[in-house]
């Protein structure tokens, strides 16, 4: 049977069929925020959302971009992008 829907053309919720698939579509969006939230990381952050380089997490997240961004200019790296 074909699901009622309302003049603007979104399902009648007002129905058996409607109230099914709002269920439904509430319990599917518990549980992707709930899996959005587990997947999530528990590095603190700052006020302006970026990582806080005080704790311990954030040292080793800086220090590795540190390495990332000396190794991108390296002598090595230079080479391969001129010759490439």
């Amino acid at each position: 049977m074909a699901v009622k829907k309302t003049a603007s053309g979104k399902v009648d919720k007002r129905t058996k069929e409607g109230k099914e698939i709002a269920a439904r579509m509430a319990k599917a969006r518990a549980a992707a925020a709930k899996k959005a939230k587990a997947a999530s990381s528990s590095v603190k952050k700052t006020a302006s959302g970026k990582v806080d380089k005080r704790t311990k997490e954030g040292k080793e997240i800086a220090a590795r971009m540190a390495k990332a961004r000396a190794s991108k200019n390296s002598l090595k790296n230079r080479l391969k992008r001129l010759f490439s």
